[in-house]
């Protein structure tokens, strides 16, 4: 971790969420002593047990950043801060109804038409806030889109210019609660931030 520093310094005003998927709970509160407390797991089961040890840590906001299955969404839902994967109607509906207070959700796009990649289609992201917005208990404060690994800088640059101007879009049309941009991740975060990424989920590069 010793870049860590320059790190956070060169995310601005973007949240940095550490992707501790690889990491166990010792490293995660090393991060914590060095300022980061926000966390974002991919998988339930590995989520509920790190959860539990750093229990008694107030400090630490949460994140799922992960594809996250409707059969789970009963057992974590409540412990979460935010939500980064938010993929379908159906998901909104469960989390609606196991949810107990409005959850902070990032509507996830797949803008490379990727078959390998979740996400909605962004010619089906209106009809689908319009049905998502009658859950009183799913909040939609942002878009998240991934980038896929071979793709050149000028490629990942398109993709994240896509996500900020359909987020400009759906203000336009009056979703003015859409403020936030999950985009970037270890290999491409420093070009999301110049795309207008409000929240950069890293993993590898903080623990270098």
């Amino acid at each position: 971790m010793s870049n860590l520093k320059e790190i956070i310094a060169s995310c601005g005003d973007a949240t940095i969420v550490a992707a501790t998927k690889y990491v166990d709970t010792s490293v995660m509160e090393e991060l914590l002593a060095n300022g980061i407390n926000n966390f974002g797991e991919n998988r339930v089961d590995s989520f509920l047990e790190k959860y539990d040890k750093l229990a008694s840590n107030n400090d630490i906001v949460w994140h799922f950043i992960g594809t996250l299955q409707t059969n789970k969404v009963k057992k974590m839902i409540n412990k979460i801060t935010y939500l980064h994967s938010l993929n379908s109607v159906k998901l909104a509906s469960c989390i609606d109804k196991y949810r107990e207070e409005p959850l902070n959700c990032f509507l996830e796009v797949n803008l490379t038409e990727s078959l390998s990649k979740t996400g909605i289609n962004p010619d089906n992201i209106i009809s689908s806030l319009a049905m998502i917005k009658e859950f009183k208990n799913v909040n939609v404060i942002g878009l998240m889109t991934m980038t896929e690994a071979d793709m050149t800088d000028l490629e990942k640059m398109e993709v994240f210019t896509k996500l900020k101007k359909l987020k400009e879009e759906l203000n336009n049309l009056g979703y003015s609660n859409i403020t936030h941009l999950s985009m970037g991740m270890s290999d491409d975060y420093h070009i999301a931030i110049t795309c207008g990424a409000t929240f950069v989920r890293l993993g590898r590069i903080l623990f270098s």
